[in-house]
């Protein structure tokens, strides 16, 4: 004996406790998922009686109350059935008197919204609720991590890939580029691990926001030692500046608005030990940490420690320095693969050029075949005659030359420097531009100049 299909019966409080179970689980404002399904059950209603239908839909989130009425005229022949129901279906449907004219309110209740309204317009309505839901989540999940960009998490890794590193932080998932890694270190599964919210990106289609976080960001270094030195957290010092090479080496600007407190050795600490917690964090970065002064000069030569420099001078308008500096120095001025001049510069914004004392000099002209004819005039033409003068030329003059660009400007400079180094002198070079690097307005000139 074949059994009867038994239609599944909807108890109302239960839906509306499932929809306030969901709120709590997913943070979705409480009025925010009962508009969200007032507005999916008007969908329905209107997709089944007509856009100009008339009905109101209450629904109590507190109370666990759903109730949807649809309202229509009682006529003896109906024209419009959004908006009209005959008086024979009224008093099929019915036992009070009524009279054409009057209003019908009839309550459309869950044990017969399948028969009321077809599986299919059901199951849009559960598609079109379920995707409002999923893009409230991924705004709230924007919102709330980009309010945080700049603070520092602490999650686990689950996967490692080639290009990037996966870690979940309170059931959300972030990703580390590559290029936001320190990259000596080894990144395990399961493995905790501290960084910081860099960006929040939003996504297309239905892909939840891209969470970047970053280990190698100046701005980690920087909160490292918020956390770790209170007079940073409290704003007596402040980090002026801070340059890095991620897992190598750093130098940060400090400068302390109170005079008793040294701002160097209060973020040291003693025996170093405030400032050796971050060193290990950072999988033993050696941290320079300098004292920051208004006067170029001075901030230039402490960025170049722990080298002694002769005599420096500074062009504020091409925001540069020319640093000379004693022979027993040079190596340590500019560091292994020039790490520390160029740390220097970045720390300071000025482009640094050393030049070791007492040096030789050599005719520009000895270099016209390497340059060009015409470059090598041109040159000649702004009054340069010598190897020394072109390297210590302001970049900005020497980028208003005729076909001059960057990347030629550093060719020149590689070609006079080898030279030197030709002519058996000293194993570092005389003259160096060893960051290698322009301010960076000085790429638009050189974009101007072209």
């Amino acid at each position: 004996m074949a059994r009867r299909k038994v239609k599944p019966k909807y108890d109302k409080k239960l839906i509306i406790e499932a929809f306030a179970e969901m709120a709590r689980e997913k943070s979705i404002d409480k009025d925010l998922l009962q508009g969200m399904l007032v507005e999916t059950l008007s969908m329905l209603i209107r997709k089944k009686y007509g856009q100009e239908a008339n009905f109101d839909i209450v629904v109590n989130m507190d109370k666990g109350d759903l109730e949807i009425y649809l309202m229509r005229t009682i006529v003896e022949e109906v024209e419009d059935t959004s908006l009209e129901i005959s008086m024979k279906e009224v008093q099929s449907r019915s036992e009070e008197e009524y009279e054409n004219g009057d209003e019908f309110i009839e309550e459309i209740t869950l044990e017969n919204i399948s028969d009321n309204f077809g599986r299919r317009l059901i199951a849009l309505a559960t598609q079109t609720l379920g995707q409002r839901i999923r893009d409230v989540e991924k705004d709230n999940i924007f919102n709330e991590f980009n309010d945080k960009v700049g603070e520092i998490i602490v999650g686990e890794v689950y996967q490692v890939r080639p290009g990037s590193l996966l870690i979940t932080h309170n059931k959300h998932e972030m990703r580390m580029p590559r290029e936001e890694q320190i990259h000596n270190e080894r990144y395990k599964k399961n493995m905790a691990i501290k960084a910081i919210i860099k960006e929040v990106r939003r996504m297309q289609g239905s892909g939840t926001p891209d969470i970047i976080v970053s280990r190698s960001a100046d701005e980690f270094l920087a909160r490292l030692f918020e956390i770790e030195i209170p007079e940073v957290y409290d704003g007596i010092i402040e980090i002026k500046s801070i340059a890095r090479d991620p897992g190598e080496r750093a130098k940060v600007a400090v400068l302390s608005f109170d005079e008793r407190v040294d701002p160097v050795g209060a973020c040291v600490g003693m025996k170093g030990i405030r400032i050796h917690s971050i060193v290990r964090e950072l999988n033993n970065e050696n941290i320079d940490v300098i004292e920051y002064s208004s006067d170029p000069k001075v901030f230039i030569a402490k960025a170049l420690a722990p080298a002694r420099i002769r005599d420096i001078v500074v062009s504020q308008e091409t925001r540069s320095a020319t640093v000379v500096v004693p022979d027993d120095q040079v190596s340590l001025a500019i560091g292994r693969n020039g790490q520390n001049v160029r740390l220097a510069s970045k720390l300071t914004g000025y482009n640094i050029t050393l030049i070791k004392e007492g040096g030789e000099d050599i005719e520009l002209i000895e270099f016209r075949d390497e340059i060009g004819k015409e470059m090598y005039e041109n040159i000649i033409n702004l009054g340069i005659d010598t190897a020394r003068e072109f390297l210590d030329a302001d970049i900005y003059d020497l980028l208003e030359i005729p076909g001059m660009t960057k990347n030629t400007l550093l060719e020149i400079r590689d070609i006079i420097l080898s030279e030197f180094e030709e002519q058996e002198r000293p194993e570092i070079r005389d003259a160096i531009l060893v960051a290698n690097t322009f301010p960076d307005d000085s790429i638009a000139h050189e974009d101007s100049a072209e």
